[in-house]
Protein backbone atom coordinates (compact mmCIF):
# COMPACT_ATOMS: atom_id res chain seq x y z
CA UNK A 1 0.00 0.00 0.00
CA UNK A 2 1.08 3.81 -0.59
CA UNK A 3 -0.24 5.38 2.32
CA UNK A 4 -2.60 7.14 0.37
CA UNK A 5 -5.16 4.66 0.53
CA UNK A 6 -8.24 5.30 2.36
CA UNK A 7 -11.62 3.66 3.18
CA UNK A 8 -14.97 5.44 2.55
CA UNK A 9 -17.95 4.96 4.73
CA UNK A 10 -21.71 5.38 2.75
CA UNK A 11 -21.84 8.93 4.33
CA UNK A 12 -19.34 10.06 2.57
CA UNK A 13 -20.02 8.81 -0.94
CA UNK A 14 -23.51 10.51 -0.18
CA UNK A 15 -21.60 13.94 0.42
CA UNK A 16 -19.32 13.49 -2.69
CA UNK A 17 -22.09 12.66 -4.67
CA UNK A 18 -23.78 16.20 -3.32
CA UNK A 19 -21.00 18.06 -4.26
CA UNK A 20 -18.94 18.29 -1.06
CA UNK A 21 -16.06 20.62 -2.26
CA UNK A 22 -14.34 20.33 1.83
CA UNK A 23 -14.51 16.05 1.00
CA UNK A 24 -13.66 16.73 -2.41
CA UNK A 25 -10.39 18.76 -1.25
CA UNK A 26 -9.38 16.41 1.16
CA UNK A 27 -9.50 12.86 -1.05
CA UNK A 28 -8.03 14.31 -3.71
CA UNK A 29 -4.93 12.14 -4.80
CA UNK A 30 -6.17 8.96 -2.23
CA UNK A 31 -6.50 5.97 -3.26
CA UNK A 32 -10.26 5.41 -2.71
CA UNK A 33 -11.31 2.50 -1.16
CA UNK A 34 -15.26 0.92 -0.60
CA UNK A 35 -16.79 -1.76 1.44
CA UNK A 36 -18.88 -4.70 -0.59
CA UNK A 37 -21.35 -3.72 2.21
CA UNK A 38 -21.25 0.36 1.60
CA UNK A 39 -21.57 -0.51 -2.24
CA UNK A 40 -24.82 -2.50 -1.46
CA UNK A 41 -26.54 0.12 0.67
CA UNK A 42 -25.69 2.87 -2.14
CA UNK A 43 -27.25 0.73 -4.87
CA UNK A 44 -29.71 -0.72 -2.97
CA UNK A 45 -31.29 2.63 -1.67
CA UNK A 46 -35.23 1.87 -3.32
CA UNK A 47 -35.52 6.00 -4.08
CA UNK A 48 -32.75 6.51 -6.51
CA UNK A 49 -33.26 8.29 -9.78
CA UNK A 50 -31.48 6.57 -13.21
CA UNK A 51 -29.08 10.26 -12.91
CA UNK A 52 -28.00 9.38 -9.33
CA UNK A 53 -27.25 5.53 -10.05
CA UNK A 54 -25.27 6.65 -12.64
CA UNK A 55 -23.43 9.29 -11.27
CA UNK A 56 -23.07 6.59 -8.14
CA UNK A 57 -21.82 3.62 -10.59
CA UNK A 58 -19.39 6.45 -12.19
CA UNK A 59 -17.86 7.30 -9.08
CA UNK A 60 -17.93 3.38 -7.73
CA UNK A 61 -15.89 2.66 -11.06
CA UNK A 62 -13.41 4.70 -9.78
CA UNK A 63 -12.98 3.04 -6.07
CA UNK A 64 -11.59 -0.10 -5.28
CA UNK A 65 -14.27 -2.19 -3.78
CA UNK A 66 -13.37 -4.67 -1.02
CA UNK A 67 -15.34 -7.53 -0.99
CA UNK A 68 -15.48 -9.99 2.34
CA UNK A 69 -12.55 -12.46 3.37
CA UNK A 70 -11.30 -14.40 5.87
CA UNK A 71 -9.61 -11.96 7.31
CA UNK A 72 -12.55 -9.41 7.38
CA UNK A 73 -14.42 -12.36 8.94
CA UNK A 74 -11.83 -12.56 11.71
CA UNK A 75 -11.72 -9.02 12.37
CA UNK A 76 -15.74 -8.49 12.12
CA UNK A 77 -15.87 -11.55 14.77
CA UNK A 78 -13.44 -9.72 17.20
CA UNK A 79 -14.60 -6.43 16.90
CA UNK A 80 -18.21 -7.00 17.78
CA UNK A 81 -16.92 -9.50 20.98
CA UNK A 82 -15.00 -6.17 21.97
CA UNK A 83 -17.85 -3.27 20.87
CA UNK A 84 -21.47 -3.17 20.49
CA UNK A 85 -22.14 -2.59 17.19
CA UNK A 86 -24.75 -3.45 14.28
CA UNK A 87 -23.17 -5.94 11.29
CA UNK A 88 -23.09 -3.34 8.48
CA UNK A 89 -20.64 -1.13 10.76
CA UNK A 90 -18.92 -4.08 12.50
CA UNK A 91 -17.91 -5.24 8.88
CA UNK A 92 -16.89 -1.52 7.54
CA UNK A 93 -14.60 -1.39 10.58
CA UNK A 94 -13.34 -4.64 9.92
CA UNK A 95 -12.17 -3.75 6.48
CA UNK A 96 -10.84 -0.94 7.85
CA UNK A 97 -8.45 -2.38 10.47
CA UNK A 98 -8.13 -5.93 7.73
CA UNK A 99 -6.43 -3.46 5.45
CA UNK A 100 -4.67 -0.93 8.23
CA UNK A 101 -5.75 1.95 6.02
CA UNK A 102 -7.81 5.09 7.45
CA UNK A 103 -11.57 4.92 7.24
CA UNK A 104 -13.55 8.16 7.04
CA UNK A 105 -17.05 8.66 8.29
CA UNK A 106 -19.72 11.07 9.43
CA UNK A 107 -20.64 8.57 12.10
CA UNK A 108 -19.74 9.56 15.39
CA UNK A 109 -20.85 5.82 16.48
CA UNK A 110 -17.03 4.57 15.34
CA UNK A 111 -15.24 7.04 17.85
CA UNK A 112 -15.79 3.49 20.24
CA UNK A 113 -13.91 1.65 17.67
CA UNK A 114 -10.07 1.78 18.84
CA UNK A 115 -8.91 -0.49 17.18
CA UNK A 116 -9.18 1.67 13.73
CA UNK A 117 -8.06 4.79 12.36
CA UNK A 118 -11.01 6.85 11.79
CA UNK A 119 -11.19 10.00 9.99
CA UNK A 120 -14.81 11.79 11.67
CA UNK A 121 -16.05 14.35 8.88
CA UNK A 122 -18.79 16.56 9.67
CA UNK A 123 -19.78 19.80 7.49
CA UNK A 124 -17.62 23.03 7.76
CA UNK A 125 -14.27 21.35 10.43
CA UNK A 126 -11.10 21.18 9.33
CA UNK A 127 -11.07 16.60 8.76
CA UNK A 128 -8.05 15.23 11.13
CA UNK A 129 -7.37 12.05 11.78
CA UNK A 130 -7.06 10.04 15.00
CA UNK A 131 -4.27 7.85 15.89
CA UNK A 132 -5.08 4.14 17.00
Amino acid sequence: MSGKEILIDTNIVIYLLRGSQELQDYLQGKELYISFISELELLGYKSITQKHEAELLNFLNDCSIIQMSNAIKENYIGLTRKYKIELPDALIAATSLTLNIPFITADKGFQKINDINLVLYHDGINLTASKK
